[in-house]
């Protein structure tokens, strides 16, 4: 395939690089995101390009409009390559696998929203009415409530709200709301430790209506080692957390129960990993001959440094007990670890694929955990393949998956920087995220005599230099707040003026 590349000036020397095997036109633009389709059809027109010359035009990612112009002018199929000139490649190889781009998107855009269309293409396959009535006839699936997990289906997650009773109705239901446009597929409701709230209990039904009415019907689960209170909502709840060998005779019943290894009234919880194994096993017996009908063991994984004990018993227990549904709780490892939730949420995911733990349970009580519910849904999106990399989708964020070779040949003559004293104005601004978006307030003396809201850094600085006169490094300043308060809303982290967003970990020479 004869495939022409598409380039301004200052990035041909990338282009050539990335795209070998294909010509490459150079405009006379220096920057390529300067181009419009009505430009590069022009330029190619004016350098003679035919329509039997190329099978294929790769225009610059980041040019804006549609490359069909293009097409329209010179009959030759014409589509948006990659924003970036590393991601050729890539494109090429997808051109040659049958890949369809578009005239629209970037080719890397596009990558993306392939992957999380294969993604919910497979979750789609598990919705299949049929598909799921053939599923629960097999051992190693279960029902809980509407919804059906095991090694047949996707991971489920379950978003704890963690003691629900101090936060009431009201704010349980907006956290629960929160996690499932965050990606949980189960709604834990978990009690207040060593406190008895049965009254709380009895506003679960209206909790679960309220669900419904904002499109959410979805299962409850009930956490507490409270046996009164577990009494109490087998009525309105569709999995219990947690049963174990102090409360096991007092609650049987037909509805789903995880089961954990300990003994919370007399303070037993085997630490060896086949010890637990095997308690567990003794368990899951006395529970089925006592009347349970559907029992998902948990081994408890633990956090650091009894991380791998625990990854241990689960692995000793699915090769003992291969067709058992069972459940982990992640969040208890990330709460516990100052380590960005991320990657961690991904290693247990993929941990959790590997033993086939169906059910992951988390929770995002800490500042540091937050998005952990969003984390784990992709990652366990990435574990529906078999290999979570180059999908097109990934939890890549503050690192990159691989360097950019982004360089010009510099000027002859070379200066140093060098910052000149700043003369104060009698406008300032103080700047901080709420509610998703940014707000300015402009201050003359310690009165705020105007506030600019917004979400683009452009919007916000084109209405400040529209309203005020200020000097280019002021603007230059608010700019560069601005993007860093832009950049703390995406990354949900806090933002303070003037104050580094990331610490400077790297230039710690101790480390």
């Amino acid at each position: 395939m004869r495939i022409l590349l598409i380039t301004g000036k200052l990035a041909e020397p990338l282009v050539k690089k990335y795209g070998k095997g294909c010509d490459v036109f150079v405009t006379p633009i220096s920057v390529a995101a300067f181009l419009t389709p009505e430009l590069i059809a022009g330029y190619l027109k004016k350098a003679g390009v035919k329509s039997e010359d190329y099978d294929l035009i790769l225009i610059p990612g980041l040019v804006r409009g549609s490359a069909q112009i293009i097409e329209d002018e010179l009959g030759i199929p014409t589509f948006k390559g990659p924003r970036n000139a590393m991601d050729i490649p890539q494109t090429l190889r997808a051109l040659k696998e049958g890949f369809k781009l578009s005239k629209e998107i970037p080719a890397d855009e596009l990558f993306s929203f392939d992957a999380l269309k294969r993604v919910e293409d497979i979750r789609n396959r598990a919705r299949n009415k049929h598909y799921i009535e053939k599923a629960l006839k097999r051992p190693w699936n279960v029902l809980i409530g509407n919804l059906p997990a095991g090694k047949d289906f996707p991971a489920r997650i379950l978003g704890e709200v963690v003691d629900a009773p101090r936060l009431g109705a009201e704010k349980t239901l907006e956290k629960a709301i929160y996690y499932l446009r965050e990606g949980a597929d189960i709604i834990d409701i978990g009690m207040v430790a060593g406190k008895e709230n049965l009254d709380f209990i009895e506003s679960i039904p209206e909790i679960r209506e309220r669900l419904k009415e904002k499109g959410f019907d979805v299962p409850i689960s009930f956490d507490s080692l409270n046996t009164k209170e577990i009494e109490k909502a087998l009525d309105y709840s569709d999995l219990f957390l947690s049963v174990d060998a102090s409360n096991l005779e007092e609650l049987v019943t037909e509805k789903p129960v995880v089961l954990i290894p300990t003994n919370q009234k007399e303070g037993f919880f085997p630490t060896k990993p086949l010890e637990r194994a095997e308690f567990l096993e003794k368990l899951k017996e006395m529970a089925l001959d006592l009347g349970y009908r559907t029992v998902i063991p948990d081994l408890i994984l633990e956090h650091i440094p009894h991380l791998a004990r625990s990854v241990t018993a689960f692995q000793l227990y699915r090769g003992r007990n291969p067709d058992d549904v069972l459940l982990a709780g992640v969040g208890n490892v990330v709460e516990l670890y100052d380590a960005d939730s991320i990657g961690i949420n991904a290693l247990l995911a993929g941990i959790a694929k590997e033993l086939s733990i169906n059910l992951l349970l988390t929770t995002e009580v800490s500042t540091k955990a937050k998005g952990s519910v969003r984390e784990l849904r992709r990652a366990v999106d990435m574990n529906l393949f078999d290999m979570p990399k180059d999908l097109g989708l990934d939890l890549l964020i503050l690192k990159e998956k691989r360097a950019s070779n982004w360089r010009f040949e510099p000027a002859e003559e070379i200066i140093e920087a060098e910052e000149k004293p700043v003369k104060l104005e009698p406008i300032y601004f103080r700047i901080w995220v709420e509610d998703g978006k940014i707000w300015v307030n402009a201050h003359r003396g310690t009165a705020a005599i105007l506030t600019i809201v917004g979400e683009e850094p452009n919007a916000i600085i084109d209405t400040i230099l529209e309203r005020f006169e200020i000097s280019p490094r002021h603007a230059f300043y608010l700019g560069r707040e601005l993007e860093k308060a832009h950049t703390a809303l995406r990354l949900r982290r806090s933002y303070v003026q003037e104050v580094e967003l990331f610490p400077n970990f790297y230039a710690d020479r101790n480390l």
